[in-house]
């Protein structure tokens, strides 16, 4: 991170002479609960950036500069067509002040595009799958609930050929986890690769695509003999391709027992999950209909299909409608099923096709921390890290509770077109973990009403408020409240072009 903010003057100090804005966000705000800890729904999915326990205070400022505004006149259009390199960067700075005093850095990247290429370096607010990114529950490999990663990445961020019958997006990146975890050093390997049938203009369109992430490399002193070499996980550049290429070592005979453990050579080198999504979209004049599915592979179980109950399901309708002046207008509802209960059955055998379950979704034998980044969970919130549930609950692993079911019910829209509102409700069974099942089903309901508004003030400012309850037995009863006071604005200044 060091290196990051000298990179970002550096990329602005390359180019010559445009007119591009600086933009900026200021909020201050502040939590409180009534039982100590923010309810489920007041911290889920913010990047890391809200804490269990409420907040005196909260401040965050975050400053950026984007690619070139779309064209809005001739010549616009021809500095565009001549504009072959393009960039852009994010700084964002959170400081929580309560029982501790805490500054975290959600975002600081510099990106540069190439055509329909990007590159990119940092952190950076990201969302992986096919999925809602308003309402969801949170997307099952990638949700957007826990700090963003270091990473470095490549990718084709838009589907290309945009006016293409058939067109992709991907990205291909490398990462870095916190140093402070079981595992020391451990490293990502992330790659995605989305396909779109149908053009931009049709009212059918149909999508489909995987999404790959590894934990790999590392040093640790805490396992046996049998799950490391050397208190050395494998790291080596061919230990590298075949995390790519997500290679069983199984059927090699040219394996270094000295430095591949057991645990290894049985199974895959590292931790991999992910998705494979598949979704349509619908357009009618009025409205639009967005449906998607994310089915679940952490082991073998979906290439063998005995995990297929297992993963995502999520509808939004969406208006397209004008906003009225007036009124209630309704934007969007989406309705969302997770299912992660099977998980390929309840029996693991080795040498057998149908009965290699126990996914243990989210926990690992060598990577104890789990799929989490500073204790919050990477992927799907509903899969809970340990000392997140109530303390009469068993405790096992990362995630005392990787199989759950979960109802879910996200609603946003306008009120006289001065209100802009967002609810979420959901209800979940949980039933701990195949290794440490919970006595019995734990059934929890969480919700949350956010609405701002914006006032006629200082040139504008936003006005956030947030009311959110947690009821049942997997969390503490509570009722949480949050009010913040957000101003937006730019400069437009000369910048290196």
């Amino acid at each position: 991170m060091r290196l990051l903010l000298p990179c970002l003057f550096l990329v602005s100090s390359c180019f010559s002479q445009t007119l591009k804005p600086l933009r900026y966000q200021t909020e201050v705000g502040s939590y409180l609960s009534s039982s100590g800890q923010n309810p489920f729904w007041l911290r889920t999915n913010q990047y890391g950036i809200v804490p269990m326990d409420h907040s005196t205070l909260t401040l965050r400022h975050a400053m950026h500069v984007d690619y070139h505004d779309a064209p809005k006149s001739k010549r616009d259009s021809l500095q565009a067509l001549n504009r072959r390199v393009d960039w852009g960067w994010r700084a964002e700075a959170v400081l929580n002040a309560g029982y501790s005093v805490r500054l975290l850095i959600p975002e600081a990247y510099a990106k540069v595009r190439l055509g329909s290429v990007e590159i990119w370096a940092g952190r950076r607010r990201e969302v992986i799958g096919l999925v809602d990114t308003t309402l969801t529950s949170g997307s099952y490999s990638m949700s957007g609930n826990a700090l963003p990663m270091l990473k470095f990445q490549i990718s084709i961020p838009e589907y290309t050929p945009r006016k293409g019958l058939f067109a992709i997006k991907g990205f291909y990146a490398h990462g870095w986890f916190e140093i402070d975890r079981f595992v020391k050093n451990t490293r990502l390997h992330q790659k995605a690769i989305y396909m779109r049938l149908g053009k931009p203009h049709w009212r059918l369109k149909l999508y489909g695509g995987i999404n790959h992430q590894v934990m790999w490399g590392g040093t640790t002193t805490q396992l046996p003999n049998t799950r490391i070499k050397n208190n050395l996980l494998p790291s080596t550049f061919r230990d590298y391709l075949d995390v790519v290429s997500a290679s069983s070592l199984g059927n090699r005979s040219n394996v270094d027992t000295n430095r591949i453990s057991q645990f290894d050579r049985e199974n895959r080198i590292g931790n991999h999950l992910g998705t494979v999504d598949l979704g349509f979209e619908y357009v009618a004049h009025s409205y639009s209909i967005f449906a998607y599915r994310q089915s679940i592979y952490e082991d073998g179980s979906l290439f063998h299909l005995t995990n297929l109950r297992d993963g995502l399901n999520g509808v939004r309708i969406r208006n397209l409608r004008p906003l009225k002046p007036r009124g209630l207008q309704i934007e969007s509802v989406l309705f969302e099923y997770l299912y992660t209960e099977n998980q390929g059955g309840s029996l693991f055998i080795d040498n057998s096709e149908q009965q290699r379950g126990r996914d243990n979704y989210f926990n690992h034998s060598q990577y104890q921390d789990g799929w989490s980044r500073y204790g919050m969970t990477l992927g799907t919130p509903f899969i809970t890290p340990s000392d997140n549930s109530r303390n009469d609950l068993p405790r096992y692993g990362f995630s005392n509770n990787n199989r759950v079911a979960v109802m879910h019910i996200g609603l946003s829209g306008h009120v006289h077109g001065f209100f802009h509102f967002q609810a979420k409700a959901s209800f979940s069974e949980n039933l701990g973990t195949y290794e440490v099942p919970f006595p019995q089903a734990v059934r929890q309901f969480s919700g949350i009403l956010s609405i701002s508004t914006m006032l006629p003030v200082l040139n504008g400012l936003t006005v956030n408020t947030a009311i959110a309850t947690d009821m049942g037995k997997l969390y503490p009863n509570t009722v949480g409240y949050y009010l913040g006071i957000r101003k937006d604005g730019q400069s437009r200044k000369k910048v290196d072009h």
